[in-house]
């Protein structure tokens, strides 16, 4: 599967403990005002963004499971190009 740079990376860290959070509009808890992924280690992750975090989900790559962070899926496992470290 074709993955761009920053879909990789984002996956890659996912694969290595990492997760997504969501933070949204307090109003409309249906709209998404940003993405953050974070490693495991808890750094924060700047190539995950909204139009990432949609493509990823659109392809099954991530899912959220009893309303808790967006992790990987074994799909995603799949799709990840196994990298030394996330350069």
């Amino acid at each position: 599967m074709n993955l761009s740079k920053a879909k990789q990376r984002t996956l890659h860290a996912l694969a290595q403990g990492g997760r997504i959070t969501l933070i949204r509009n307090p109003d409309n808890h249906r709209d998404i005002q940003a993405v953050e992924c974070l490693t495991r280690e808890g750094w924060l992750l700047l190539d995950c963004g909204p139009a990432v975090f949609r493509r990823l989900k659109a392809r099954r790559l991530i899912a959220s499971a009893g309303g808790g962070p967006y992790r990987i899926t074994r799909c995603g496992l799949a799709a990840v190009r196994p990298q030394l470290d996330n350069r």
